[in-house]
């Protein structure tokens, strides 16, 4: 007899669209009291321990051999160190809603990477046309022909760097670890692992240069009332946004398949501008809406499946995309 879920892979991908689109509102939230780097540790660290947990709870286990933990903690660099504190960072420069949008640029980076790293990976007209096309709306955003009332150009390079780091991350996973088993939960305890041991020599580095004397867990911004909800809301998104959406995920993939579980990556930068606008009363001119809607429609291009041959699913597949943003 055959049991139906209590709750719908229907409702579990729209709570993960609104949970990873939230996460650029709750890093704004937690700079007004903590640094980037501060942000990216403890969002990591919070990640890492709920995945332990629950790997622990649901019978898991970590990979195993010093070649596959070497090749996890490169790509944890660019999977989790970089773009954590790359999106925070750029967050000091530019709304949350722009940093959404950066996000999107994950997908162009993975086929130019791909044609980098994977000898296997073709560039189609479709995928060239589409990375074009996506660069150009890019451009749109940053509107660099404006001398006055175009983004911050350096927050928005930083939130759009972070973006792409995850298709660097994503790639060197399917180059070098495309045929070991990382299934579960595994992988995505392993690499937020990586990233709180990466973590914690660049944040005391980072703090002795920024803040000599203070401790690295002192707050950064003005402190007072406020600083415990700032905190609090960098655990939520490092405790449900890096932990628990995991489990969610899985549960979309296997209610609903791979193809349709990525798709919500689509809908992050949708919910961060949302968010953005109706929370943080943050604004976006026209150019940032329509290269928005430009780098959007590139990335569904780009994500669209090949019908012309056979693919065989990378092994990272399910969990890929799951540290955006």
């Amino acid at each position: 007899m055959t049991t139906t879920p209590r709750v719908p892979w229907q409702a579990k991908y729209l709570a993960l669209a609104l949970i990873w689109g939230s996460s650029f509102l709750l890093m704004k939230v937690g700079l007004h009291s903590l640094a980037p780097v501060q942000i990216a540790a403890l969002r990591i660290m919070a990640g890492a321990v709920v995945l332990l947990l629950l790997l622990r709870m649901t019978g898991g286990r970590l990979p195993r051999g010093g070649r596959v933990w070497g090749h996890l903690l490169v790509s944890s660099i660019f999977l989790t160190a970089v773009p954590f504190t790359g999106f925070a960072l750029g967050e000091t420069r530019v709304s949350s809603a722009l940093a959404g949008i950066g996000n999107a640029t994950t997908p162009l980076a993975a086929v130019l990477f791909g044609l980098a790293l994977l000898p296997s990976d073709r560039l189609t007209t479709r995928k060239l046309v589409a990375v074009i096309v996506g660069f150009l709306g890019v451009v749109t955003i940053m509107q660099p022909w404006e001398a006055a009332g175009r983004p911050d150009l350096v927050g928005f390079a930083i939130v759009v760097a972070s973006g792409m780091s995850y298709g660097l991350g994503w790639t060197y996973l399917r180059r070098h670890l495309a045929h070991v088993d990382l299934g579960g939960l595994s992988q995505p305890t392993a690499l937020l692992l990586c990233g709180s041991a990466l973590m914690v020599p660049v944040t005391l580095v980072w703090w002795a240069i920024a803040r000599p004397g203070a401790a690295p867990w002192s707050l950064a911004g003005p402190g007072g009332g406020a600083a415990y909800g700032h905190i609090l809301a960098v655990v939520a998104l490092g405790v449900v946004g890096t932990g628990l959406a995991y489990m969610l995920q899985f549960d979309v993939v296997r209610g609903a398949g791979v193809t349709i579980s990525s798709t919500v990556t689509y809908l992050i930068p949708i919910v961060s501008i949302a968010l953005g606008v109706l929370v943080l009363g943050e604004h976006l001119a026209w150019p940032q809406l329509a290269g928005f809607a430009i780098v959007l429609a590139a990335a569904v291009v780009i994500g669209m499946p090949q019908r012309s041959r056979r693919r065989v699913a990378p092994v990272c597949t399910e969990t890929e995309g799951a540290l955006a943003g």
